[in-house]
């Protein structure tokens, strides 16, 4: 993370909340990605955060994107097609894949100029895509295990693999064309049998599909590598040799791979500071009040099951502390021990690794806006600092 120094700096000169994303950070995330996955190519999940700097520093280090609605595809769209012509390359629409099983009749028929590649899991959406969006190449998405992962989504997208080869035959009777499979494990996944079970099911849909005469050429294998948050984190260098060894294991060189990661991208790359407005002693337990929570940068405790850590700057004994955002919602609870020395009111505190899945989701809610963002190292080849 950017020094304890330039927090405080940023922090006085642009006021607070304050967001602060470092992109050197994303473009370290993004190498490794490449380097421990050399045999696949990232399309960073918009979702994660969608902010435009974010995307153009994905882009420029060779990264395609998963969108899942029409305003993010338009977000990239926009914002790759408006680089400077020394840095843009030329406008490749297979740098996206619309990975939303479901989408509705509007997006279809904006997206079917482009000839998207889209995902699908059930026999309505055949009937939809064909209608409105005929041009489009197909991802049979299938379910697998999520189990451990911090947050699952089986539950919600997903073909049964027994139904898989059925619906891919649908697809094409159709006159669709049928390009692959795609999965994902769930969020935050830390239980990396997912995977191995996710790839296996996937080589017998693949294995079935070409008995029936559909030889696919291309896997998503989705999201849910692991942010490292904490020490408890298996590392991302295992996961990535469990894939591999199946990737050889399991499929031929020719098969196209693809994931979507977010979380792991960007979750590193921003710190949050913000400051107490206000303090009380509750029950026996010393109470702070930030101006930023759940309806904020902190929406990642409530949406995302994720729990973000304050650290204070300020050092000396700590004590177990309740923490709440600025608004009038009991829901709006930060965390309730977390160990924070004395702090008054206008001292500062901060929190890591909240890059992901956060500033995304804030809202004005009760009249509080949300963080300004702040993105250091921000081109720095080309356009220099912010910071």
């Amino acid at each position: 993370m950017a020094s304890s120094a330039l927090l405080k700096r940023l922090a006085r000169q642009h006021g607070t909340p304050l967001l602060i994303v470092d992109h050197d950070v994303l473009r370290r995330n993004y190498a490794e990605f490449r380097r421990r996955l050399p045999r696949v190519q990232a399309y960073y999940a918009v979702k994660a955060n969608p902010a435009p700097e974010i995307i153009r520093t994905f882009y420029e280090a060779g990264a395609s994107f998963d969108v899942a609605s029409i305003g993010e595809f338009r977000l990239v769209y926009e914002n790759i097609k408006n680089l400077p012509p020394a840095q843009r390359q030329n406008y490749i629409w297979d740098k996206i894949i619309y990975a939303n099983p479901i989408k509705d009749r509007a997006t279809l028929e904006e997206l079917d100029p482009y000839k998207p590649l889209v995902t699908y899991d059930n026999p309505e959406e055949i009937r939809k895509i064909r209608r409105h969006a005929p041009h489009a190449g197909l991802a049979l998405r299938i379910r697998v295990p999520n189990t451990g992962s911090m947050v699952e989504l089986s539950s919600k997208f997903g073909a049964a693999p027994g139904e898989a080869a059925d619906l891919i035959a649908a697809a094409f009777d159709a006159g669709l064309v049928v390009e692959g499979l795609s999965f994902h494990v769930g969020s935050q996944c830390t239980n990396y049998d997912n995977f191995v079970q996710a790839l296996n099911m996937s080589a017998q849909v693949l294995e079935e599909a070409a008995g029936r005469g559909y030889a696919l050429r291309l896997l998503d294998i989705g999201g849910g590598f692991p942010a490292p948050y904490d020490g408890n984190v298996r590392s991302f260098r295992e996961l990535a040799a469990v894939l591999n060894a199946e990737f050889r294991r399991l499929f031929p060189a020719e098969l196209e791979i693809i994931a979507e990661p977010g979380r792991f991208m960007v979750a590193t790359a921003a710190t949050l500071v913000a400051e107490v407005i206000g303090k009380a002693d509750r029950d026996g337990k010393r109470c702070y009040y930030l101006n930023d929570g759940i309806y904020h940068t902190f929406s990642g405790v409530l949406f995302d099951h994720c729990q973000y850590h304050i650290k204070a700057f300020k050092k000396g004994p700590t004590q177990l502390c309740a923490v709440f955002g600025p608004t009038c919602d009991a829901l709006d609870t930060i965390c309730q021990s977390e160990p924070l020395p004395d702090l008054n009111l206008g001292d500062l505190v901060y929190s890591e690794n909240i890059g992901a899945y956060s500033h995304a989701s804030s809202t004005w809610f009760n009249g509080f806006p949300p963080a300004q963002v702040v993105h250091i190292n921000y081109q720095a080849r080309s356009r220099g600092s912010r910071a």
